[in-house]
């Protein structure tokens, strides 16, 4: 059995192994029942999908610009016209 200890806030960290277990991870919604003398912890939701880099979460209006793009081409016209 793990042994935690309450900060002053209130919060405890749920050890390691018990949110392997049971699936607990950033974002999990978890309720708390107190039952007789002791408090159970029930998990109520995880998250589908973690992001860890947030790539692709913002969409642009504006068309993509391909990969090749050289914005030196942009100076080039620039100073030509």
């Amino acid at each position: 059995m793990d042994t935690t200890t309450v900060t002053s806030k209130g919060q405890v960290t749920i050890p390691q192994e018990v949110r392997r277990k049971l699936g607990i991870r950033k974002g999990s919604k978890v309720e708390f029942k107190v039952v007789g003398g002791h408090v159970e912890l029930h998990v109520v939701s995880t998250p589908t999908q973690v992001t860890e880099s947030g790539f692709g979460m913002l969409k642009s209006a504006r068309p993509a610009i391909s990969a090749d793009f050289d914005p030196a081409s942009l100076v080039r016209r620039v100073s030509s016209e």
